[in-house]
């Protein structure tokens, strides 16, 4: 990897677009599946009209702004954008409805929510008028489907000064579903995504002969993450709206991917059509793939470095608070790529913590504990700042790991009642929640079981009524009726006459796993 001190030591992310357009204007930096290619020189420039345009309109710095849009060209514009202006932007995945916009329209108190009309069949538009009626909100809603927001650059304002280190101002505001009900809010700087980024390009050792991928929701934390890699190091990526394996396979060799991934689900399918004809490798071109979000099995990496090809899979670990805490190189042995989530990022430091509080020593399990520039900044409801943080301010991941005498971090294990599926964490009491309230159900668990595909399902365990059953489709119906996105609707339904209890009376969740897994 060639390092470029004039990149890497960019403060905000308008700074280090800057700098990227000026070392490499007219290297490539975006591709799509409809042909269309960016450089960097063109993006700034992109990047630069749209800011003035969404200028003219009224947004400035400290502006709250919240964007549901898949992953696009005109997406990264208008984040990038947003970045340039010094707004406070609440990007959301557009696999979210109107119940979890309304609740970032209300928590963020955006004046604007930016939306991309219909797209692959859903009305985005309805889903945010929905959403700001059920929150009350004032929002102005705005069709990007229309085009970009666009105007001078040179009525522009000066890019605001940001401040550094503890001082740096909260420029992100995402959402993710924990342990909690409520989604959670986490508050990042440029600073923080920045550190999280340039962690996952040291790890990878990109260049920029190299040309990646973005098959996952731009939306995602791991969007700027990624975005921060290829600024970085000056390599392009082909964008894909949505995951169809085939259709990715064909945009993907048709710009000579070097890397692919996103998360076990990716890495899996990849697998299930190289299957389809074996001896032929379907990315000849394929140098590694990498991702995270979701456990990975050690089998996966020797089955995708023998079929397919390249280095094998380099997965990494990181969340939403902390876009990068580990992650493999190519570099690595088998044993570790196969076995490990790699190595803490340049600037992370973890600490193993068994549960009675104490440090452990050697590879011994216990929480996962983690500091460095890549932190969040606290949750948008600081009661939830207390549990999170111990009281040497490490922030407790709630995952269960190893740290090895190799330096490489092993997970095995979470602590929070968190169900990762496809990379996206889902919180089992909201649905509890929710399905508690049904005329049906008397009592109700929701469990994550293993699952080959989605690396979790999300299981109901229904205790009925008296004199009532719920059908699996009663469930299913009365779940979307509710605005609850689909990926958190559950995928199985199991009626029970009782529950397995503690001492006090709590269902016992892993004996439920233990059960149906």
């Amino acid at each position: 990897m060639t390092e470029d001190n004039a990149i890497i030591g960019a403060s905000t992310m308008w700074e280090l677009i800057e700098r990227r357009a000026t070392a490499s204007g007219d290297h490539p930096m975006l591709f799509d599946a409809a042909g269309r290619r960016i450089t960097f020189g063109e993006f700034a420039t992109a990047v630069e009209r749209c800011a003035a345009g969404l200028a003219a309109r009224g947004i400035a710095e400290g502006t709250r702004v919240s964007w549901q849009l898949p992953t696009t060209i005109e997406a990264i514009i208008i984040s990038s954008a947003l970045a340039r202006l010094g707004a406070i932007q609440n990007p959301i995945i557009h696999l979210y409805r109107e119940r979890e916009v309304a609740f970032a329209l209300t928590q963020t108190g955006s004046v604007m929510l930016l939306v991309a009309g219909t797209w692959r069949g859903t009305d985005y538009l309805e889903i945010a008028q929905r959403a700001v009626e059920q929150s009350g909100s004032t929002a102005e809603i705005v069709d990007l489907s229309l085009g970009l927001p666009d105007g001078d650059p040179s009525a522009l304002p000066a890019a605001p000064a940001i401040a550094l280190g503890a001082e740096a101002q909260v420029r992100w505001i995402y959402y993710t579903s924990g342990s909690t009900a409520e989604p959670k809010g986490v508050q990042h700087t440029d600073q923080t995504l920045i550190a999280g980024g340039w962690g996952l390009a040291k790890a990878l050792d990109m260049s920029p002969s190299d040309v990646g991928s973005i098959a996952f929701p731009f939306a995602h934390i791991a969007g700027p993450d990624y975005l921060v890699t290829m600024l970085s190091l000056g390599f392009p990526a082909v964008l894909l709206e949505a995951f169809i394996p085939t259709d990715a396979i064909e945009v993907f060799n048709r710009h000579g991917v070097t890397m692919v991934g996103g998360s076990t689900a990716f890495y899996v399918a990849y697998l299930t059509e190289q299957r389809k004809q074996p001896g032929t490798s379907i990315f000849p071109t394929l140098r590694l793939m990498s991702g995270g979000g979701a456990a990975k099995p050690p089998n996966l990496h020797a089955e995708v470095r023998d079929e397919i090809g390249g280095r094998g899979i380099v997965h990494g670990y990181g969340m939403t608070e902390v876009p990068m805490i580990a992650n493999g190189s190519p570099h690595d042995s088998d044993e570790q790529l196969a076995n490990t989530d790699g190595r803490p990022v340049e600037g992370a430091t973890i600490r193993i913590v068994a549960l009675d509080g104490t440090v452990v020593s050697g590879e011994s399990e216990g929480e996962i504990r983690v500091k460095g520039p890549m932190v969040f900044k606290g949750y948008t409801n600081p009661e939830l700042n207390a549990e999170a943080f111990d009281d040497e301010g490490w922030f407790r991941t709630g995952d269960l790991g190893v740290l090895r005498d190799d330096g490489h971090l092993s997970i095995t294990g979470r602590l929070k009642d968190v169900i990762v599926r496809k990379g996206e964490n889902i919180s089992a009491k909201e649905i509890e929640d929710l399905l508690s309230s049904h005329d049906k159900v008397a009592e109700v668990a929701v469990i994550g079981l293993p699952d080959p595909e989605r690396g979790e399902m999300v299981c109901a365990v229904v205790l009925s009524a008296q004199g009532e059953v719920l059908t699996f489709d009663e469930m299913v119906a009365f779940c979307r009726a509710a605005g609850l996105m689909t990926q958190k609707i559950p995928e199985r339904l199991e009626l029970r006459a009782d529950f397995p209890r503690s001492g006090t009376g709590k269902i016992v969740k892993k004996d439920l796993r233990e059960l149906y897994a």
